[in-house]
């Protein structure tokens, strides 16, 4: 596996496997690796011959009061991690690589931006969407993947693919999830041992909602209202969000269109966590 850092010795690389006509795939990364992360890399590698994963934790989806600084950094660990799946370049640019002095254009997320999590942080989806952008444009890749566990990141990137005409690909892996259903996450490193136990509150809220879909009560109130139940439960939980949107439009309606999917958001002390569960 080649570690790269600047973008000058990537575009050997691209160019490279381009003139061998080998396909490109993408994953996209900040680090703190997990099996959900892992499990992207080889639905990748099953999409095309050479595999590419970045590890960049992007200052510019990160707000004022977020854990930017405190964000979890394993790169020792990533690189083996990577290195035992067969990844062909991991690329590891700095800030300024990514944002030269005097940047200033930023992918407008539109509409869907700014609701659930984009109204939560405000200026989080523009910073993602616009990294993901600029990576697109240095690794060039024929596939990318991304997980579904952030839902309106998934759909947002989706969207700019389709609106802005990038030649790519997005293929989504499903979330991979503890025994007990807490979704991995780079965050749960956070967690104390009481707070890790009671982080599947949104997995079995989920689950709720689900169980209301099924039996009947296609009403996006009691959806909700069955939702909201089990996190009010438990105290320690500030719910953010508990509720059902289109799965091809990120917006709520009711009664329920099909597919649906759940989404929850809130925070445990500190630690932010969210889940999503698809209903078809």
């Amino acid at each position: 596996m080649k570690v790269v850092t600047r973008l000058s010795d990537l575009r050997g690389m691209i160019g490279d496997y381009r003139r061998d006509s080998r396909s490109i795939g993408f994953v996209p990364t900040m680090g703190a690796l997990h099996e959900g992360h892992l499990s992207l890399v080889r639905i990748s590698r099953k999409h095309a011959q050479r595999c590419v994963v970045s590890i960049f934790v992007n200052p510019t989806q990160f707000g004022p009061q977020e854990d930017f600084g405190a964000y979890p950094r394993t790169p020792e660990r990533d690189f083996e991690l990577l290195a035992g799946e067969g990844v062909d370049v991991l690329l590891m640019p700095d800030a300024a690589e990514v944002y030269p002095e005097g940047w200033a254009i930023q992918v407008d997320p539109g509409p869907v931006g700014k609701v659930f999590e984009g109204a939560i942080r405000p200026g989080h989806f523009a910073g993602v969407l616009t990294v993901v952008a600029k990576l697109f444009h240095m690794v060039q890749p024929d596939v990318a993947v991304f997980g579904q566990k952030d839902a309106q990141q998934l759909f947002l990137i989706r969207r700019m693919v389709a609106d802005l005409n990038f030649p790519v690909q997005i293929v989504e892996g499903d979330t991979v999830r503890e025994a007990d259903g807490l979704a991995l996450s780079s965050r749960n490193a956070y967690l104390s041992p009481v707070q890790r136990a009671k982080a599947t509150v949104l997995f079995r809220a989920l689950c709720a909602g689900k169980e209301a879909v099924e039996s009947t009560a296609h009403s996006l109130r009691r959806v909700q209202e069955a939702m909201a139940q089990v996190t009010a439960a438990e105290p320690d939980f500030s719910l953010d969000y508990a509720t059902a949107v289109s799965d091809a439009s990120f917006s709520e309606e009711d009664p329920l269109p099909k597919p649906a999917r759940l989404i929850i958001a809130g925070c445990l002390g500190p630690v932010r966590l969210m889940d999503n569960l698809r209903i078809d």
